[in-house]
């Protein structure tokens, strides 16, 4: 097949690219510019790369023309943020394409209120920020498009994406650097809240097998969404025993208020972490395993952990090296 993939060089399409030429197919990576991929391989080298503003080209009203002028059977677009957008894209390739597959986000899920969160349920509180929301109004329209006999599609919503490459999300909800600082040096962690509060990961590349099972698997994903997550999601606390334990340090936390948290961090990392931790996340796939067979090869702890060993090996974190 001719696939189109809208967004390519980011984190889900250096793995989902590879997966696709190794699967026999054409495939067209649609991107703002030259940045290599994450993942270095020769695979790219038979990849056609496109170079598109989407954010102009919308405003244009030209993109969605552009991508159906290129014929393919399969668009995958990864970097959809609005509904606008999503819509305009589904009107023009409804007559010229079979199967449009767009990324979503767990954060189409508000708090949470009955642990794991599956799809279609009333498990969460609608979402909290306008990332989330518009996230949810895609997945609802790709939903209702193609049960109107509109256009067939897929919409797949990972955790929190982490591999080689990237710094992930750590074990306080929140980017900063200090604390696998902190975590590796053996000194006391603050932690907001209780430590039982929950976050879920995924590898980038367990979510491009989903995108590329539901490629191959179209009359069962056709209509659907799926959650995309690692098998086991994180709790606080046991994150921060994990991490340590990589340092070979026993885990020192401090559970703390959210109030003395952020008299302690800066401004951002507090907010970051308050959005990760207070929607407190677990997410089911057992759709996903059952309709596409998803079959996440990483837990939770590899991801992270190979993601932080690619930030030390290239100098971007400083903390001792991790034990075998």
């Amino acid at each position: 097949m001719k696939i189109v993939v809208i967004g390519g060089s980011g984190h889900i399409g250096s793995f989902l690219i590879p997966r696709l030429v190794r699967g026999g197919h054409e495939v067209i990576n649609i991107s703002r510019g030259s940045r290599a991929s994450y993942a270095d391989v020769p695979e790219w080298q038979q990849v056609r790369q496109v170079v598109a503003d989407r954010e102009q080209e919308d405003r244009e009203g030209s993109f969605g023309a552009r991508i159906a002028a290129l014929g393919a059977d399969v668009v995958v677009d990864l970097i959809c943020f609005t509904l606008e957008s999503a819509t305009a894209l589904v009107k023009s390739l409804r007559s010229d394409v079979g199967h449009l597959l767009h990324c979503g986000s767990i954060w189409r899920y508000g708090v949470s209120l009955k642990l794991p969160l599956t799809e279609g349920a009333n498990s969460a509180a609608e979402p909290l920020d306008e990332y989330g929301i518009r996230k949810r109004d895609i997945a609802r329209m790709l939903k209702e498009e193609t049960a109107t006999g509109g256009l067939p599609t897929t919409s797949i919503h990972p955790g929190h994406i982490v591999g080689p490459g990237w710094q992930p999300i750590g074990p306080l909800g929140n980017l900063d650097p200090g604390v696998w600082q902190t975590i590796a040096s053996g000194q006391v962690l603050q932690v907001p809240g209780s430590g039982t509060e929950s976050m879920h990961h995924v590898h980038a590349d367990d979510v491009a097998q989903a995108f590329e099972k539901a490629i191959r698997k179209r009359d069962a994903a056709a209509g659907e969404d799926f959650n995309i997550v690692a098998p086991t999601a994180l709790t606080v606390r046991g994150y921060v025993g994990i991490a340590a334990s990589w340092f070979g340090q026993e885990p020192r936390m401090e559970t703390v208020s959210w109030e003395e948290f952020r008299r302690n961090t800066t401004p951002e990392s507090a907010d970051i972490s308050w959005a990760h931790l207070s929607r407190n996340h677990c997410m089911s796939i057992n759709k996903a395993r059952s309709m596409i067979g998803y079959a996440p090869a990483y837990e939770p702890e590899q991801a992270v952990r190979e993601s932080v060993q690619w930030l030390v090996n290239n100098g971007q974190l400083q903390v001792p090296n991790l034990l075998p």
